[in-house]
């Protein structure tokens, strides 16, 4: 029995990956779990493989299931279809792509082919990772509304770093050290005790 080992490329960095090593009697459903489970993905949505060739040209497509969309060819469909049925060359390339809106486009090429089984592997299994994933939501999109409302009250646009221009915090921390409102203060308290003094002796 033959073991596949793939690497996952996340398309905008080629520096990012994860290698993960598959039975060729399993389908491309185990795969498809197998990628989102490494990047740290839910399994909520929509997703598809497309055959591939050396420049990354889309052909056929391989599907999670048939879509309410109009495809030019009939999908296979990835619970139906072993993986080692559709691998044709030693360096055999798929797209695999994960949610239809987000859009989160994965390389994925065979790498290595392997006849020896390991028994105490659970296949498919993640073998390596490389690099930080993406985050699937990104922070405004958990947030929300609210991450708006924060970004303008504390203005991240102009501040991203948490600083002000060079030169406030001494500005600030110098009023405090002339100490002229305290001392304003302390005055008027003075000038008040003063006149509520000669009131009371006015009154005896």
């Amino acid at each position: 029995m033959a073991v596949l080992k793939f690497r996952i490329y996340l398309e905008e960095d080629d520096a990012v990956y994860r290698d993960i090593i598959i039975k060729h009697t399993q389908n491309f459903q185990d795969l498809h779990f197998a990628i989102v489970k490494s990047y740290e993905f839910d399994s909520k949505h929509q997703s598809s493989f497309y055959r591939s060739n050396d420049n990354w040209q889309r052909g056929r497509e391989i599907s999670f299931e048939r879509y309410d969309k109009a495809y030019a060819v009939e999908p296979l469909i990835m619970a139906e279809t072993t993986i080692g049925s559709e691998i044709i060359d030693t360096n055999q390339k798929f797209i695999y792509v994960y949610d239809f809106v987000k859009n989160w486009v994965f390389l994925v090429e065979l790498i290595s082919v392997s006849k020896e089984e390991n028994a105490k592997t659970l296949y498919p299994s993640a073998t390596r990772v490389e690099g930080i994933g993406p985050q699937q939501y990104g922070t405004k999109s958990i947030l929300g509304d609210k991450f708006a409302d924060i970004e303008e009250k504390y203005d991240l646009s102009e501040a991203k770093d948490g600083f002000g221009e060079e030169g406030d915090e001494l500005e600030d921390s110098s009023d405090d050290v002339d100490g002229e409102g305290d001392h304003d203060e302390d005055a008027d308290e003075g000038q008040d005790e003063g006149q509520d003094e000669g009131q009371d002796e006015e009154a005896y």
